[in-house]
Parts: C-alpha cells; sequence; structure tokens
C-alpha cells in the first residue's frame, strides 16, 4: 500500500484517508499477521520480512521482536523530513519540535500541508526520509505499539459484538469498558443496541457512532500517547469536547489535529503549520507569531460548527 500512495494521492485520495488505512493495518492486523507467521519456521520468517517489504518497500522490514519500552509519552523531532515519494516535494522538511510528556497539542493548518503524515511519523505508520522521531526517548518505529495510539477520520468496526470491537486492542474490565464508554460518550448507542453483546457491522452505525466506537477502544488501551487525527469530525461540537477532554484527562501526551478551532482553544499549546513555517505555543503567543492562525481567530464564530480550514 505505501508503494501506492503516490498514485492514489493522484487519484483524489486524502492522505487522511490514506493514513487512517495504514494505522489500521499496522495497529491491528499486522500484529495478527505476524503472530500467525512465527508458527511456520524459515517459511514464517521469509513470509514476515515479505511483509514488512510490503509495508515498507522503502526500508527493510520492521524486527519481529526487540520491540523498546518508552520511559514516558514525550515526542522529539529532529530535522525531520518526508515525502511521498522519491521525486515528491516534501510534505514535511527539517522539522524540530519537542513535546514534552504530559502535553497537549492542537495542530492546525490547511488542508494538504502536512498534519496527517505528522500524525503517522509521530506513531512510526511512517518513517521520516531524515531525522529522528523519538517517543520516550525510542525510536518511533522502535517502539512498543502498547505504548501508542493513533485515532484517523476514517473509524473502523469489524462484524462483531459491541464488547469485541471496544476490547481487541487492550484485555479491559467491565468496569472499565463501562467507564470508557461513559467518558468518550458512547452511553446513547450502547443503550440503542441493547447492550455490550449486540451484534454489529460498519454499515449499521454512523460515522459519529463509528468515531465513538473507536474512541472507546482507544481509550481503553495503555497507550500513553494518543493521537487523534481528526478523529472526531463526525462528532456534533459538544459529543466533541467531551471525548476530547476525557483524553485530555488521561494520563500521557495528547496530540489533535484539529478539526474546528474549538479543538485548538481547549490544547494548551497549538502547532500552526503554514506550509512555510511550523510554530508552536499557547494561544495568546500564536495570535501574535502566527498571522494564519490570527486571521483563523479572527473569523471564528463561537456558534459556528463547521470545520476549522477548508
Amino acid at each position: 500500500m505505501l508503494a501506492g500512495i503516490p498514485w492514489l494521492l493522484r487519484q483524489g485520495a486524502g492522505a487522511g484517508v490514506i493514513l487512517g488505512a495504514l494505522a489500521y493495518i499496522t495497529q491491528s492486523l499486522a500484529p495478527a499477521l505476524g503472530n500467525l507467521v512465527e508458527g511456520l519456521g524459515i517459511s514464517g520468517v521469509r513470509l514476515r520480512v515479505s511483509l514488512g517489504r510490503i509495508l515498507s518497500p522503502d526500508g527493510p522490514a520492521r524486527p519481529a521482536t526487540g520491540r523498546e519500552t518508552a520511559r514516558d509519552a514525550g515526542v522529539r523531532l529532529c530535522g525531520v523530513t518526508f515525502a511521498y515519494g522519491p521525486h515528491a516535494e516534501p510534505v514535511i522538511s527539517d522539522l524540530d519540535l519537542s513535546v514534552p510528556d504530559g502535553d497537549h497539542i492542537a495542530v492546525v493548518g490547511p488542508s494538504g500541508i502536512g498534519k496527517s503524515t505528522l500524525a503517522a511519523l509521530v506513531t512510526g505508520v511512517l518513517r521520516p526520509d531524515a531525522g529522528r522521531i523519538l517517543v520516550g526517548g525510542v525510536r518511533a518505529d522502535r517502539l512498543d505499539p502498547a505504548h501508542r495510539v493513533l485515532i484517523p477520520q476514517e473509524a473502523y468496526v469489524f462484524r462483531g459484538s459491541l464488547m469485541e470491537n471496544l476490547t481487541y486492542l487492550a484485555q479491559a474490565s467491565r468496569e472499565a469498558v463501562d467507564e470508557a464508554v461513559t467518558a468518550v460518550g458512547l452511553t446513547a448507542l450502547v443503550e440503542r443496541l441493547g447492550g455490550y453483546s449486540a451484534e454489529i457491522r460498519s454499515g449499521l452505525l454512523s460515522p459519529g457512532e463509528r468515531q465513538l466506537v473507536a474512541l472507546a477502544r482507544a481509550y481503553l488501551t495503555p497507550a500513553r500517547l494518543v493521537i487523534l487525527d481528526e478523529a472526531t469530525c463526525h462528532l456534533d461540537p459538544v459529543a466533541e469536547a467531551r471525548a476530547e477532554e476525557a483524553f485530555a484527562r488521561r494520563d500521557g501526551t495528547l496530540l489533535v489535529i484539529a478539526h474546528r478551532l474549538t479543538s485548538a482553544l481547549r490544547a494548551r499549546r497549538i502547532l500552526v503549520m503554514d506550509g512555510t513555517s511550523v510554530r508552536l505555543g499557547a494561544h495568546t503567543e500564536m495570535l501574535a507569531a502566527s498571522p494564519l492562525y490570527a486571521d483563523l481567530v479572527g473569523h471564528w464564530n463561537p456558534t459556528d460548527t463547521q470545520e476549522l480550514v477548508p
């Protein structure tokens, strides 16, 4: 799929949709495939290498073992550059960024500027062409997947019970599931379906309901680095605020690719990507330092429910 990204982009597929599919593969399907091939001896090893090359054709396959544990959920990017293909213009160029453990960052900027790409790089779904990305002192692509979770714009549910959909990334008690459901605002859906044992599939749920399922699933994981890549875009502003505030209360670092300006206003700091520079600071600092951010705030209507930028 990575090899076909340039073609998909030319066909009009957005970066968020593509990276959402990649996140789904690497966070759910790839671990399952890995467990399968481990039992197949040398043939399994060769298959695993082939799978690694499919997922990352421009570099060596990721190792089956040796995942590292981060000391915390701080994120550091040092001179990071990334392009979708050897002849493409970089989407991100020579980026330096430091996000301390426990921070809450909102990322804003025009569509196509590289926000979803940044999310995928930080979680190790993509690897930089140059530079380093560290999470808790560990290279992002070597980090134990249990330490981070990326929730893309396109939420995935599979045919099965609601409980199975909520807990397939983490073992959780009924009490923990109830807490997650309440925290992100999924209670109404649970009641409508008749409980956790209800059988669901993607077509039976609205886009917003699928997002709430994905958010509750992520809330249940032990991940201390959480990235919401427009993961609430199908929710109304009240539901979006409830979900984001639930993750902000969790222990760890929260990075939100903002869909509405209110997401930026809730964050501790704001990262503005305008195509020529990247600026990071609190709301008042960005008003003075970033013409793009000042313009967005100047045109903002507190009752507006439209997306942050076209």
